[in-house]
């Protein structure tokens, strides 16, 4: 039966087994919104590169044929998301995922208070690379999002056996992406 994971168990996979990189073994705030090692998961922070969504150019969103120009490129401490609008993002924190276990990751509170929504997909066994993040903001007003902060909180499920197929296994398309990655078919 999966079984969620404790501190003391992804301390140990992050340590022995590079399962996070960079690691924090505790709760960071040092006035910022908190990252690192929590009691049964553990807060990613978000790096300072970011894709906003825009409709500067009329485009259209389209999964199967996604066009650049949707957005724009920003390198920055602080982004600002436009009211009812949403930002791609980046992890600061290189994953690689045991193939027992599968992870869920869910908003952090702060933000959540704040009508910033943050999706993120299943990792699933055996994917590994940056994670990317989407960041909705709900509200009919700006919102900031601060860069090397927490930003969402990973909880791990670990199996009592192995998947019979892996992410790496049916060579997955965003398996080992080493950057904010846009959608592929």
């Amino acid at each position: 039966m999966p079984s969620i994971k404790s501190d003391r168990w992804i301390k140990q996979m992050a340590v022995e087994h590079k399962m996070i990189e960079p690691f924090e073994a505790s709760q960071v705030r040092d006035g910022g919104i908190s990252y690192g090692l929590s009691s049964y998961g553990y807060d990613i922070r978000v790096a300072d590169e970011f894709k906003i969504f825009t409709n500067i150019n009329n485009t259209v969103i389209d999964p199967k044929d996604f066009d650049a120009r949707s957005f724009v490129d920003s390198k920055t401490e602080v982004c600002i998301i436009p009211p009812n609008s949403f930002a791609l993002a980046r992890t600061v924190e290189y994953f690689r995922i045991p193939r027992d276990v599968l992870t869920v990751c869910v908003g952090k509170s702060t933000y959540a208070r704040c009508g910033i929504i943050v999706n993120v997909t299943p990792f699933e066994p055996e994917w590994e690379g940056y994670v990317t993040l989407e960041i909705s903001n709900t509200t009919p007003l700006p919102a900031k999002i601060y860069a090397n902060e927490g930003i969402a909180q990973v909880l791990f499920f670990q199996s009592d056996e192995v998947c019979e197929v892996s992410y790496a296994d049916k060579k997955g398309k965003y398996q080992a992406q080493q950057g904010l990655t846009l959608p592929k078919l």
